[in-house]
């Protein structure tokens, strides 16, 4: 049986400036970085037990974006280019992201090859300092095929999409088997490219740019994440997956509600918890929960990450009793929508607005249940 966690987070927090400084020294300085992460990690756990939550992570504050991991873990990538994305602000007048700062987006140019562990500089600090049980996040394979296959280019190593996804797969599950193995408790897969299948704009973009039907795109992204979570899978550990829709400096770039995918991936999934953006209108509306099995449970991130403004707490337990006519109370808890720094830089908030939400996920929890 896998634990509740009624009070979740998605896992990354603002880099504290002293780290962002640090990551942009020369290597010969990356000892100072180190202790300079070591003291904010313990900063961050303290925080996260004194509001109250039972799940603890480091904030990915040892990764230069959600996907550093990974990123950094391969050779055979070319970070010189990328692939464009149409960003879309939540506060007027921001600028877009630049999609091609850092090692976050650039094309596959030679057959990967894994160079060292993705947690491994991660899990000992946790596993010897966390008050309680940890939570890993990982990138979902599937994030990589969409973003790093260029024709022309990457399928001169991998025939297509599908090959890249399946070499990326491998990777993934030894990663989470042995993260389930040393006795980390929750396990969550951030997946922005199921946002794709509910934007008419981006199921466009999947024929166009990955040639093929969406919901044959769909169908290999299912049994991709499903072999990831197959191989975690023991005892005791909690499996979750985030279906984002972008998070960078605030922006976003899809929208749409889950109805499109509801019924295939909430009935294929093989997780025990969905953690689902519900912030704001563009999400949709609660009724695709009905296709929830009811031995699951969804988060519903109904607390944005993205402004500084503080929702109502009266409005937040209005909503998930609304979500409550879809599936019941005991199948739902709650969070943020999204972490709130999945790239180094963060979003557009204070740490102080940070841990005001979070404060409110935790207040918010105790009046619903308790």
């Amino acid at each position: 049986m896998t634990a509740l966690y009624r009070a979740d987070h998605i896992g990354s927090f603002l880099r504290p400036r002293d780290i962002i400084d640090a990551r942009g020294e020369d290597s010969p300085k990356h000892g100072r970085l180190r202790e300079i992460e070591d003291r904010e990690i313990l900063r961050v756990l303290a925080k996260q037990k004194e509001l109250g939550f039972e799940i603890f992570t480091d904030g990915e504050f040892r990764r230069s974006n959600f996907m550093g991991d990974f990123t950094e873990a391969i050779e055979g990538v070319d970070y010189g280019e990328g692939l464009a994305r149409t960003w879309k602000a939540q506060q007027p007048g921001e600028k877009p992201p630049d999609v091609r700062l850092g090692p976050v987006r650039g094309i596959v140019v030679r057959k990967l090859r894994q160079v060292k562990p993705l947690t491994g500089h991660e899990l000992p600090f946790l596993k010897q300092h966390s008050p309680g049980d940890i939570k890993m996040t990982l990138p979902s394979a599937t994030q990589f095929p969409a973003i790093m296959f260029k024709w022309g280019t990457t399928d001169k190593i991998y025939r297509d999409h599908k090959a890249l996804l399946c070499e990326v797969v491998e990777i993934i599950k030894k990663e989470v088997a042995k993260l389930a193995e040393e006795g980390v408790k929750y396990i969550q897969i951030d997946a922005p490219r199921y946002s794709y299948y509910m934007d008419p704009k981006w199921r466009d973009w999947i024929r166009e740019n990955m040639r093929m039907e969406p919901e044959a795109a769909l169908e290999d992204a299912i049994n991709a994440d499903n072999e990831c979570f197959r191989a975690a899978r023991r005892p005791g550990v909690t499996l979750g997956i985030h279906l984002c829709r972008g998070n960078s400096r605030s922006h976003w770039y899809a929208e749409g509600g889950y109805d499109p995918i509801a019924e295939k991936l909430f009935a294929t999934m093989e997780v025990d918890r969905f953690l689902l953006e519900y912030e704001d209108a563009r999400s949709g509306t609660f009724a695709p929960l009905r296709f929830v099995p009811k031995n699951k449970i969804v988060v519903l991130g109904l607390i944005s990450s993205k402004v500084a403004a503080l929702e109502k707490g009266d409005e937040i337990v209005a909503r998930i009793h609304e979500a409550a006519k879809y599936l019941p109370l005991e199948n739902l808890a709650l969070s943020p929508q999204c972490g709130f720094a999945s790239t180094l830089e963060g979003n557009l908030l204070t740490e102080e607005d940070q841990w005001a939400k979070m404060r409110l996920v935790a207040e918010t929890v105790r009046r619903v249940w308790g």
